[in-house]
Order: structure tokens, then C-alpha cells, then sequence
């Protein structure tokens, strides 16, 4: 039996099943180059096919053929798109129970000390990595080490505060010492950040190799990348450790999965109508009950976490004064908007700081800013934007209110989501905002464009977490000794720091949300963040293909049980 702090199981993340019901700027690690196969020796590395035809390896007779938006420049890092691709190659300490509880996966249980400072996990024996390296306590402390190194930047930003070092008891025993009681450790563990990698790999490959093509214990291992194009997962035989929520033990029912990158939606859906793919990603709002009606399987998850928010610059005008960050929150009727855009399938979300699957969520934060343009005037008026040149832009000193709003299309914002951009683009400049926008190809996105402080004047994007402790890597100031650039509004404030802090250290779940609870009602009053729509992660399957499931931290499709059949 785990014991581990107090803690109350989530509410289970809303997903759907076909026709039975209806009704998601990051920290990345990047890296190029052509993709690495492990040979026999995982210090050896031999290239692999870059033909521009998927279909040129000789494909078992069991292939599963799905289409995903958006192609990561390599496999395992921090960034979302790559954890659900390494989740299929890279098992966890831990994995996320269909009822939000924490259940085993490579550690048979845990627990912690009276003081919360120390956490031991036990591990099961029979796991071992693809390259024949056993899962055992000093692999699990190297990772922890390359974790907190820097190896993957979004787990060093979760632990980097907390976690002081691991050391192997024994073989299967493992402890985690703490700076400071950490109780949401184990469930955040459970994201694919997470995956465990060989350690054999971590220290004789390149940091490259081992983020475009990671070496896991998980039921599939990468065996072909053609860039642009495709990545081709295979089964491995002996794969017998997956987590409880798996459907059934033992490996995957699939041979082969066909990961194909097709960045335009529309192309996505007429593939899978045609029966060129079995199941796809992202599927817009207005063809999601079509799908439903045509019999394909659907499945929905509202990502807690961070939703799709805009930041305010609080570093240069016109947003470094509160009231006119207020006058831009009250100008908007953003539930309209995505009401209009979404279809009933995209949720609004009015809290900047935390999503509504968020344990931990303030409603009072959501409330804040309702639609007032009324109010909105007022407080333009009283910022001292008094006059308006001829086309309705409110002028201060000559100057026009002109706002810089970049995004990134095709990246961070789907089609839908520019969709919403614009409509709200439209009712600020109703009030007198001139609202430019400005956006962004994935390639300038990944380079970390439009990131600092003299960049832009509002800031779109989300952050997928399982809890409200996203607050802390938002929020934090600093990150090893640096300016915290995951801080979108450039907020720094020691008293919200601390606050959050607390949070994070409190066992109590009640204490512990209440806490989390005024966070975001600080950010909130200080008219930082505001929200406009949950992200999701949304899947449609064909009829043929059955056991496709959703991972319970992130959404991304889980492909171990996965098969088809007519």
C-alpha cells in the first residue's frame, strides 16, 4: 500500500467516446539533427532511413496509422508535443490513475518521513530498458540527476526548488531528499517530463541522441524518423511492466505505430474519412459532432494546469499601469467569443492562473473581469487616454493606444485559437485599443521569438500541469539564478512568491487549496493574467481501431492496449 501526504483524488478529466457522448511559451528542451538509432552497444549509433515515403520500411501486419498536428524537434524534452511521444517509449516512476489518484508503475510503492523531507520509492524487479539495462535504483537516481542538471528543463523547473539529491539504497530502493516538504511530488512525477531513460544512454551518447531518440523501458522503441514526414514506433516483445491503468498487461497489441505529422487540420480529418489514418489529433470544434454522427470514436481531455491565457507586459506602456490592463479584461466579452468558435466542444476559461480541472481553482479569479465596456471606458479615461484619433484609437500625448499581440500559429494556437485572437482583436479595438497581431511560424517559435521583455505587449499561451504547483514555475522569480522567462508578465513580487511557496509545502489539501486560491486571486486583482479557453486534447478514431485511451496527466493518446479490427 503507498503511503504518501494526503492528498484528494482529481475529479476525472472530462473525455468522450464516439456517439455515447460530447463533450489543451513553454519551457523546451531543443535540439536538431538527423535521428540515432541505439545499436547492440546504446554507445553506438547508426543512422536511420530519412526516405520521404512512410511507407518504404517493411511494415508489419499489424500498423496503426496516426495523424498528429505538430512534428517536436526531437522526441523527449519539455515541451508537451514531446511527452506524448516519449510517453510510448519512456515509463515513469509513477502514473496517473483514471481517478486522479497516484498509482505504481516502475516503483512498486513509496513513502515519506514524519518530517515530508524524505521520499523512498520501491522498485519492481523485472523491468529493464530496450538496451538491455535493468530499471534499477541508481538509474533512477541518474535521471534524477540529469533532471536537475538541466537535461530536461521542465523537470528541473518542477523539482529544482525541492528535490536535493537521490541516492540508491539498494537496488530497488531509492530515496529523494527535500529541501522543503514537497507533497504533490509523486503526482507530479507522473508526468511524461518524467520518463525514465537508460542510463547507459544518458552517459555515453550525446545530449542530441538522447533527445531525438531516447532510450526507455516503455512498450515501444523508435526505430525510424523521416523528418517532416513521419516517426515509426515498434513493439517491443517483452514488454510486461505497463502502469494499473492499463487495459492489459504484457506488450502492446499493436506491431507498429505510424506517427504522421500533418500540420493542417482539414488534411488530418480527410485522411481519417478516407481510411488513411486511423486516428488523429486536435480535431477542430465545428467538425466534432460531424465525426461523432459518422460513426468515428471521439475523446476529450480538458487539461488542468495553465489554460490558454493572455499575459500583460507589466515592463513598458501601455500595460505597466494596472488600469489600463483592467480596461483591456473589461473590453472583452471573451466567453462569446469562444462560445461562437468552439462549438460547445471548447470550454471558456476566465481565470489567467489555473483551469477549471485544476484542483485548487478560484472561481472568484474567473469572475474578475466580466464584460464592461463601460467600465473599460472609465478606466481608460482615468489613465488619461482621453482622446481618439479618426479611426476610433484612444491617443495619450499623441500617442496612439497601440498594443503588440504576437502568437504562435500552427504551435501554441490552432486554428481555432486564432480564430478567438481575432474576434477579441476586434471588440478591444471597439473600446479604442489599435491591436496589432503578429503571427509566428513554429520554427521562429522554437528559436524563442517574441519571448522578452521588449518583445510584445500581450502574450497567448498555456502551460499543462496536474496541479495548481504550476503557479510556482510560472510565478517563481528566478530559475537557477536567472530571470524566471516562463514569467510572461514580468511580475515579480516577493509576497506572491512566498504565498505560492507555502502552498507548495502544505500538506493539507484544504490549506493547501486555499492558499492556491489567493494566489490567484492576486494575479487576478493585479489584472496579470486573464484566461480565454481551457486548452484540450481532443482525439478521433476510427470504428476499427479499438483501446485507444488518453494518458490521465496530459491527454496525449496512449497507444499500449490500442488495436484493429473490422
Amino acid at each position: 500500500m503507498t503511503d504518501s501526504p494526503p492528498h484528494r483524488p482529481h475529479a476525472l478529466r472530462p473525455f468522450a467516446l464516439a456517439v455515447t457522448a460530447a463533450v489543451s511559451t513553454l519551457a523546451l528542451t531543443a535540439c536538431g539533427g538527423a535521428l540515432v538509432t541505439a545499436a547492440a552497444d546504446p554507445g553506438a549509433a547508426a543512422p536511420v532511413s530519412t526516405s520521404a515515403d512512410p511507407g518504404a520500411s517493411t511494415a508489419p501486419t499489424d500498423v496503426i496509422t496516426y495523424g498528429h498536428q505538430q512534428e517536436p524537434p526531437c522526441v523527449h524534452g519539455g515541451w508537451i508535443e514531446q511527452g506524448y511521444l516519449s510517453h510510448q517509449v519512456l515509463d515513469a516512476l509513477v502514473s496517473l490513475g483514471d481517478d486522479g489518484a497516484v498509482e505504481p508503475w516502475l516503483a512498486t510503492d513509496w513513502d515519506v518521513s514524519d518530517d515530508d523531507l524524505t521520499w523512498t520509492f520501491h522498485l519492481r524487479e523485472e523491468p529493464t530498458f530496450s538496451d538491455g539495462t535493468p530499471v534499477d535504483a541508481q538509474a533512477i537516481v541518474d535521471n534524477v540527476d540529469y533532471w536537475l542538471e538541466g537535461g530536461n528543463s521542465t523537470a528541473k523547473v518542477w523539482l529544482d526548488d525541492y528535490v536535493e539529491d537521490a541516492t540508491a539504497v539498494d537496488d530497488r530502493t531509492v530515496e529523494i531528499a527535500l529541501s522543503d516538504p514537497y507533497p504533490l511530488l509523486a503526482e507530479n512525477l507522473t508526468q511524461p517530463y518524467f520518463g525514465i531513460q537508460s542510463p547507459t544512454a544518458l552517459a555515453t551518447r550525446s545530449a542530441e541522441e538522447n533527445c531525438t531518440s531516447p532510450i526507455g523501458s516503455g512498450p515501444f522503441t523508435l526505430t525510424e524518423w523521416n523528418r517532416g514526414t513521419n516517426i515509426v514506433l515498434d513493439r517491443r516483445d517483452d514488454y510486461d511492466w505497463a502502469p494499473a491503468t492499463a487495459a492489459t498487461q504484457g506488450p502492446a497489441k499493436a506491431e507498429r505505430i505510424d506517427w504522421r505529422f500533418l500540420a493542417d487540420p482539414t488534411a488530418r480529418t480527410a485522411a481519417l474519412r478516407a481510411g488513411e489514418l486511423d486516428a488523429i489529433y486536435d480535431v477542430q470544434a465545428f467538425e466534432w459532432e460531424n465525426l461523432q454522427d459518422e460513426g468515428y470514436e471521439t475523446h476529450l481531455f480538458n487539461t488542468p494546469g495553465r489554460p490558454q491565457q493572455i499575459s500583460f507586459n507589466t515592463t513598458r506602456a501601455p500595460f505597466d499601469d494596472k488600469r489600463v490592463r483592467q480596461a483591456f479584461a473589461y473590453s472583452l466579452d471573451r466567453e462569446s467569443v469562444v462560445d461562437s468558435v468552439g462549438k460547445g466542444v471548447i470550454p471558456y476559461e476566465g481565470n489567467g492562473s489555473v483551469g477549471q480541472a485544476t484542483d485548487g481553482y478560484s472561481q472568484a479569479a474567473a469572475d474578475r473581469y466580466s464584460f464592461d465596456p463601460d467600465e473599460a471606458d472609465r478606466l481608460l479615461d482615468d489613465a488619461g487616454w482621453t482622446q481618439r484619433a479618426a479611426d476610433g484609437t484612444r491617443t495619450k500625448d499623441g500617442e496612439r493606444l497601440h498594443i503588440e499581440f504576437p502568437y504562435a500559429g500552427g504551435r501554441t494556437i490552432n486554428q481555432d485559437g486564432a480564430a478567438i485572437i481575432q474576434g477579441l482583436q476586434q471588440q478591444a479595438e471597439a473600446v479604442g485599443f489599435d491591436v496589432t497581431l503578429i503571427p509566428f511560424p513554429p520554427s521562429e517559435a522554437a528559436a524563442g521569438a517574441y519571448t522578452g521583455p521588449d518583445e510584445y505587449d500581450l502574450s497567448i499561451g498555456y502551460w499543462t500541469s496536474i496541479n495548481a504547483g504550476i503557479l510556482h514555475v510560472i510565478w517563481r522569480q528566478e530559475v537557477g539564478g536567472e530571470p524566471n522567462t516562463s514569467n510572461s508578465a514580468f511580475y515579480f513580487d516577493d509576497e506572491l512568491e512566498s504565498l505560492i511557496r507555502e502552498a507548495n509545502s502544505t500538506t493539507d489539501p484544504a490549506e493547501q487549496d486555499a492558499l492556491y486560491q489567493q494566489a490567484q486571486e492576486t494575479i487576478a486583482d493585479e489584472a496579470l493574467s486573464i484566461g480565454v479557453y481551457d486548452r484540450l486534447s481532443t482525439l478521433a478514431a476510427s470504428p476499427r481501431l479499438h483501446g485507444l485511451r488518453q494518458e490521465n496527466s496530459q491527454g496525449g493518446p496512449v497507444f499500449h492496449d490500442a488495436y484493429i479490427a473490422d
